[in-house]
């Protein structure tokens, strides 16, 4: 509810915090204003204020569950140590490997044993409500994971938690970025990432803790149950979502709750609308609180040769991103060097690639930071495929996949502040969705590329961060441009870029 205007004695100590003069109409009343958010945010409610921060903070903690469920197979899919039973001949530990023992020679130490979510956050669920339903699927996944009785069990429950998993990051992602207002949003998407690298080194402690897979995949799964019931009830949903969805009381009391707690104050005649409506309606209160819900899939994105064009280039860069960054993290099995020790050097050495791009970021702009990042980080995977992994040059090796890792991270970062700009609000969900899924696909393909082993894996990468780069000269610079609402809204808004 807006905040009466102060009178006399406590003017002077409330007028700085709530209350902003509004000229008003003729009649006494104030003017009616019609306003997008990010217009509103700039305006009124602040850009990145005490609200932002909360929500932002509160939403990202969702990255580190993704980096459990993700990486979790680094440390619970490597190879068991085994034994050799008895006396029997033809068994040796020094084998390395069991492959080629005859059966019952070696046994197990320990014991026996080994889009959708983004059209649905732009529909019906909402952003919030998707996020609910993902981490509800990740826990019951990952819990039945570790009761897993036999391979195939296992293997299928591991592929429904990749199947739930992606979806974590792109509604956190979106949920997080979306309230934040235009010339702070490229260095708050830069810091969503860091908790993913803070979720990544903190899964090597809790990995180095828990040495059975069994209680790894459970310690993993119980934070997305906490989250669900002690961070997510905080969590608000997107105004924008309410917007594209008819529901403008809804988005318009969380522009008002954001406005107070920043110390602003959004005064009365002032309203949301979508960036392709008329500002000229004498009846604008009226007509929007009647507005009908407008929906958006990829079916539209492919529709517009404008949205075709960037959903193929984003998915493409996705893919071959994601190859390479998953694959460098899954690789430290193959540098012979500490694991828990390597995964904790590449999380924490992703964090200062953070900090760079964010800083780089509102300066050079997307495009030619994403060029950038992944020819940077290409470069070092191509010079590791050159190296032996023998002495010391083994530890060379694994300064290149540090600094492939460096680079990479930075692009995959950059790419959701990216592609949340590249698509409008009413099939953005659905599109990221398209690019995660896209993202996913390069996941599974990653471990194939490892156990290739030797330089292959460091070429492979090397290349996919090589073509990466060039696939995003094609795509259009967004530094600085709105965050659209409608398919319309963003047509007209280019075309008036294009010819400015």
């Amino acid at each position: 509810m807006p905040v009466a205007a102060p009178s006399s004695a406590s003017s002077d100590l409330r007028s700085p915090l709530f209350y902003r003069a509004q000229p008003p109409a003729g009649d006494g009343e104030y003017a009616t204003e019609k306003l997008c958010i990010d217009d509103m945010l700039r305006k009124y409610c602040g850009e990145f204020g005490f609200w932002q921060f909360k929500h932002f903070v509160l939403t990202s903690l969702a990255w580190a569950l993704e980096a459990f469920h993700t990486m979790v197979m680094i440390f619970a899919d490597r190879e068991p140590g085994w034994r050799c039973v008895g006396q029997v001949s033809g068994c040796f530990s020094g084998a390395g490997s069991v492959c080629g023992l005859e059966p019952g020679s070696w046994e197990w130490v320990g014991g026996p044993g080994a889009g959708i979510f983004g059209h649905l956050s732009d529909s019906k669920l909402g952003r919030k409500g998707s996020l609910k339903v993902v981490c509800i699927l990740n826990s019951i996944f990952g819990c039945l994971t570790a009761l897993s009785p036999t391979y195939w069990t296992y293997a299928l429950c591991r592929l429904l938690t990749g199947f739930s998993t992606g979806g974590v990051g792109l509604c956190a992602f979106v949920l997080a970025t979306e309230p934040v207002g235009p010339s702070k949003r490229g260095l708050a998407g830069m810091s969503t990432f860091y908790f993913f690298s803070g979720g990544i080194a903190v899964l090597s402690g809790v990995a180095y803790i828990f040495r059975s897979w069994r209680y790894l995949y459970i310690a993993t799964s119980i934070p997305s149950i906490l989250f669900l019931f002690i961070i997510l009830p905080f969590v608000s949903e997107s105004p924008r979502w309410y917007l594209v969805r008819g529901k403008m009381d809804q988005a318009m009391k969380i522009m008002h709750n954001i406005a107070i707690a920043n110390g602003n104050y959004l005064p009365d005649g002032v309203y949301l609308a979508l960036d392709d409506e008329s500002s000229t309606s004498p009846n604008y209160k009226e007509e929007a609180e009647s507005k009908e819900a407008i929906t958006g899939s990829v079916i539209d994105v492919i529709r517009t040769p404008r949205t075709r064009l960037r959903l193929f280039l984003v998915v493409a860069i996705n893919f071959s991103c994601s190859v390479v960054y998953y694959g460098l993290s899954l690789n430290v099995v193959n540098l012979e060097t500490n694991l828990y020790i390597n995964v904790l050097v590449n999380a924490v050495a992703e964090m200062p690639a953070y900090i760079l791009t964010a800083v780089l970021l509102d300066k050079y702009g997307r495009k030619p930071l994403g060029v950038g990042t992944q020819w940077f980080s290409g470069l070092f995977c191509i010079l590791g495929s050159l190296l032996r992994g023998h002495g010391k040059w083994k530890v060379v090796r694994m300064v290149c996949g540090v600094l492939g890792i460096f680079g990479m991270a930075g692009t995959y970062n950059l790419l959701f502040i990216y592609a949340t700009e590249l698509f409008p609000t009413v099939v953005r969900n659905a599109a990221l969705g398209c690019a995660t899924q896209a993202a996913q696909m390069g996941a599974i393909l990653a471990p194939f590329v490892v156990v290739l082993g030797g330089g292959i894996p460091f070429a492979v990468f090397g290349v996919c961060g090589l073509v990466g780069g060039i696939l995003t000269f094609y795509l259009p610079e967004t530094l600085n441009r709105p965050l659209y609402d409608t398919m319309n809204g963003m047509e007209d808004g280019e075309s008036a870029w294009t010819v400015a």
